[in-house]
Order: C-alpha cells, then sequence, then structure tokens
C-alpha cells in the first residue's frame, strides 16, 4: 500500500524538466544521434539526476517491502508466542484439576488472568490484518468469517474472566463448588459453545467453564488454524 503512496508524490512533468539541466555528457553528446527524431530518450536524454532518481525509487519500493515482509513475520512471532503463553496456562489449569491438592488460588488466578488478557480485544487486534506469512498457520478465512472469529475470542475472554473470578472465591481449598457433579450436563459442544452472561458463569463451576473454554479454543483451531 505505500508503493502508490510514494509514487504519488513523484510529478515525472517536474522531474523531465530537472534531467534535461544536467545530461551525462558521454550520453547525451555523443549518442544523441543513435535514437529516432520525437523520441523519449531524443527529446529527455538520460542523466545524473534520472538516474539517481530511479535508483532512490528502486530502492525505496525495496525498502517498503522489506519492512512490510519483516512486520509480518514479527506480528506472527507475537501471535505465536501468546499462544504457547496460554497453552501454558490451560495446561496449569487442567493439571490442577486432575490433581486438586495442587490448587494453589494465586497460581491457578494467575493462569486465568494469562489467558484472559491475551484473547478477546488483544487476540481480534493480532490478527486483524490476517498478515500471510510462511510461518504462521493461521487460514486466511479469518478475514472472511470476522465476526465468527471475534465472537470466539471474546468468548475464550469471558471464561478465562470467569475461572479468575472462581479463583477468587475460593482462596484457600478448591471447594466443591468448584467441581463438576457426577452427570453434570455438558452443553455446547465442540462447534456449539456460547457465551453465557456474566451472572450464569458465576453460578456454574470452574470446571464447568473450564471445558467450555476448552471447547472454544478446539472450535476457533478447527475453524481457523491449518494443520
Amino acid at each position: 500500500m505505500l508503493i502508490p503512496v510514494l509514487l504519488r508524490f513523484i510529478k515525472w512533468s517536474d522531474l523531465d524538466r530537472g534531467l534535461r539541466s544536467e545530461p551525462l555528457s558521454s550520453f547525451a553528446n555523443e549518442n544523441r544521434s543513435d535514437f529516432p527524431t520525437g523520441s523519449f530518450m531524443h527529446e529527455a536524454p538520460l542523466t545524473r539526476f534520472s538516474t539517481t532518481a530511479c535508483v532512490g525509487l528502486v530502492a525505496a519500493m525495496t525498502s517498503v517491502a522489506a519492512i512490510a515482509g519483516a512486520a509480518a513475520d514479527n506480528l506472527v512471532t507475537v501471535r505465536q508466542a501468546d499462544m504457547k503463553a496460554m497453552a501454558f496456562a490451560t495446561k496449569t489449569i487442567a493439571d490442577v484439576f486432575k490433581d486438586p491438592a495442587t490448587y494453589s488460588s494465586i497460581g491457578f488466578k494467575r493462569a486465568a488472568d494469562t489467558i484472559a488478557d491475551k484473547s478477546g480485544n488483544v487476540l481480534i487486534a493480532l490478527f486483524a490484518g490476517a498478515a500471510a506469512a510462511s510461518n504462521s498457520k493461521a487460514k486466511s478465512n479469518i478475514g472472511e468469517e470476522r465476526d465468527r472469529f471475534d465472537r470466539l475470542a471474546i468468548d475464550l475472554r469471558n471464561y478465562a474472566s470467569a475461572l479468575a473470578a472462581a479463583a477468587e472465591r475460593n482462596p484457600g481449598t478448591m471447594g466443591a463448588n468448584m467441581r463438576m457433579k457426577p452427570g453434570e450436563p455438558m452443553g455446547g459442544g465442540p462447534f456449539g459453545t456460547h457465551v453465557r452472561t456474566e451472572m450464569e458463569l458465576s453460578s456454574m463451576p470452574a470446571e464447568h467453564i473450564f471445558h467450555l473454554m476448552l471447547q472454544t479454543c478446539t472450535t476457533c483451531h478447527a475453524r481457523f488454524r491449518a494443520d
């Protein structure tokens, strides 16, 4: 997008007038006869100014392309780092549910906050441009299904925030109110998750909320991540 902007600032008629003022003697004086009368090169021979301008323009275009490529690569690096951080936090929470004796409200909340901080609008912004890069596994349909992707990002944040709130309500051991009861219906499904209100989430066991969060991750990866 920057290259057309650069070109827009160049007035070729002014450039042509500037070129005529200082011709390269070896070219303008000795080789003018090589071109037919009325040709562009006969009327406006190559000059030091034109050579410098053309080289500068090519260099500018190359720099813009290089910067754009580097920016895309850097964006992918940030996204991947955030994804790894969320995956590590998710595993931390999962391990606590497997072994409740290891529960620490501080550690549990820290893991949930990590996911909440890197999802929602932050995650949406990181994929706003859908910048293509060779080291990215993101599919191009993120841009085509923007509303769906954004909703999943918000769902993820809301579930993580609800888990952090549950940790605050349980500062000691993992209370029974945080665990799912045998036979409790899960609801949703890998392709059918939806966000409840904050009040509804606060009345649900944290383990149930955690499974809904996992389903949200599964849905997003299945739809928007290349294998």
